[in-house]
Formats: C-alpha cells, structure tokens, sequence
C-alpha cells in the first residue's frame, strides 16, 4: 500500500486511436499538480475475436496493464474508454466484468472516481458512455467526481466536455487533436479526483 502521506489515483484506460491514451496521461498531469498527489497509469489489454490468440502479459510498449493490487492500492481512479455505440469498449467492460471478488470484498468503495472518453463525432454518445463507465464504478461504492459548470473551459468549448467527465471530439479519421478546452477538463478532472482524494485520505 502507498505510504499514507501520498494520496495515489489509477488512471486506467484503453486507447485504440491514441486519443484517450493522450488523455489520460493529460488527467496525470493535473493529479500531479496537486501536492502529495502522484498518479499511476494502466492499461488493459484487447479482447480478441479468436479464441486461440493470447496477449503477452506485458504490453510491448506503454504502460503495463493493470492489476488487482493497482485497485487495491489507489486512492481514487480515473477510468478512460473510446466510444463504442454509445458504451465503453469491450476490453475495459471486460476487465470490470472480472472485478466481482473486488466488489465483494469493498475494495473501491469509499473512493472517488471519475470517467472520460472519446468519439469520432461530436454527438457519437460521449454522455452515454460516461454514464455507463459510471454504473460498475457506483455498484463498487465509489463516489463519482464530475466536471462543474464553474470551470469556464466546460462553457468555452465547442469540440468534447461535459459535466459527466472530459471527453474529445477525434472526427472521422481519428486524426483530430485535443482542443485546448478538452486539454483544460482532462487536467481539471485529474485535479478534482486528486483534491477529492487527499482530503478523503487525510489522517
């Protein structure tokens, strides 16, 4: 377990374009900027349309996928999925779908979480899969940090954002880069959880 000193949040994601990988390490970045404060990052790995294919246990490159002790360890969580029709994506629903003795056992509960994502279009169910990322985080008894109206980057922004959590507009090809709003609300969302966390983590 992290000393009791430094408050810790899992930033866990699964990325395929890149974008929310970029995202996450972004809502690092604003846990970090908070004293005492430090963040790890994890990943998990695809899920595979063929029975027979296994995936090293270690990624090849980025950051290493995530553990039952990555849970068990963190103060708080950031979870990061792209768009799937309006869900999260089957490697990380997968992944949640494993963490019953987690559940059971209260692992989570009593730690703040946040969500974030990314689409190809601006209405591709960015809010829908933030509330759908939100529902296992819930049923875990964590409690859920969003994105206020009082941050004026949520107004501003005219690509991704939402008070449900930081999300980004990739467009079609996957080639669009994060605006500077969505760049602010991924760094004040990791704010946010990292405040949340270190006053929850206070001795």
């Amino acid at each position: 377990m992290p000393d009791k000193a430094t408050t810790e949040i899992l930033v866990l994601y699964y990325s395929r374009e890149g974008a929310v990988a970029t995202m996450a390490r972004l809502i690092c970045q604003g846990i970090e900027s908070i004293e005492g404060c430090s963040a790890r990052l994890r990943t998990v790995p695809r899920v595979s349309a063929t029975a027979e294919a296994t995936t090293p246990e270690i990624p090849t490159d980025g950051p290493p996928y995530v553990s039952q002790e990555d849970l068990a360890q963190c103060h708080g969580l950031a979870l990061g999925s792209p768009t799937r029709f309006g869900q999260m994506a089957a490697p990380l629903q997968y992944f949640l779908e494993r963490t019953g003795a987690d559940w059971l056992s209260g692992t989570l509960a009593g730690k703040p979480a946040g969500v974030f994502t990314s689409s190809s279009t601006q209405h591709g169910g960015q809010e829908s899969t933030l509330l759908s990322m939100m529902l296992p985080l819930l049923h875990h008894g964590m409690l859920i940090c969003g994105l206020p109206f009082t941050e004026p980057a949520l107004n501003e922004t005219e690509t991704g954002g939402t008070p449900y959590g930081a999300s980004h507009v990739a467009g079609n090809r996957s080639d669009k880069p994060i605006s500077a709003e969505e760049r602010t609300l991924c760094r004040t969302l990791g704010m946010r959880l990292a405040n949340t966390a270190a006053t929850l983590n206070k001795p």
